[in-house]
C-alpha cells in the first residue's frame, strides 16, 4: 500500500484546494470555480470541522508535506437518513500511484475511529472509471446509478457506492 498520511484541515491548506480547481478534477462538481468561490469552500471545511460535522484532511506523502490533495467526509442525508458524503482529489502528477485508495481508506479507518456508524456514500459521475475504481478498491458497495445534484441546478449521472461503518466495526469488534 502507499504510504500516505492525512492531516487534518487547517487554515494553512488553502492551497490544496487552489492546485485542485482545474477543468479536470472540478468537473466532478460541476466545473472550475473562481478564487472566491475557492475561499469559501476553504471556510467552509474549517466551519463544518468546528462545528463537527464534517472531517476534511489533506494527503501526505514523502517528501511533500505541503500535500498531494484531499480527501473528506461530511454530513449527509441520503433517500431521507443520516449518512456520511465522502470525497477526493489528487493532483495529476500524483495519480495511478495508490493514494487515492489509501488514501479514502485511511479516512474511512478514521471515521470509524472518531465513533461513525453512518453509511458513507460516494458519488463519482459513472464515465469517472478512475474514481469508481477507488470505491472499490477501498471497500465500497455499488448501490447502481444516481442523478445526483452537485450544486443546485447541476446534476450529473453518477454511481451510488456505499461503505457501511457499522457493519464494518461489528465485523472487526
Amino acid at each position: 500500500m502507499t504510504d500516505v498520511s492525512l492531516v487534518p484541515w487547517s487554515a494553512d491548506d488553502l492551497d490544496v484546494l487552489r492546485r485542485a480547481n482545474t477543468p479536470e478534477l472540478m468537473d466532478q462538481m460541476g466545473g472550475v470555480e473562481t478564487d472566491e468561490q475557492v475561499i469559501a469552500r476553504h471556510a467552509r471545511y474549517l466551519r463544518l470541522r468546528a462545528e463537527g460535522t464534517a472531517r476534511h484532511f489533506r494527503i501526505v506523502i514523502p517528501g511533500h508535506p505541503e500535500g498531494v490533495g484531499m480527501v473528506g467526509y461530511w454530513q449527509h442525508e441520503h433517500d431521507g437518513e443520516p449518512a456520511l458524503e465522502s470525497g477526493w482529489s489528487v493532483e495529476a502528477e500524483y495519480r495511478g500511484l495508490g493514494i487515492a485508495p489509501a488514501a479514502v481508506g485511511a479516512m474511512l479507518e478514521f471515521a470509524r475511529a472518531d465513533g461513525e456508524v453512518l453509511r458513507v456514500h460516494a458519488y463519482p459521475r459513472v464515465d469517472n472509471l478512475p474514481s469508481n475504481a477507488v470505491c472499490r478498491k477501498a471497500g465500497f458497495t455499488l448501490l447502481g446509478p444516481l442523478e445526483f445534484e452537485v450544486k443546485p441546478g447541476i446534476v450529473l449521472h453518477t454511481n451510488d457506492w456505499v461503505h457501511d461503518l457499522s457493519a464494518t466495526a461489528a465485523s472487526t469488534a
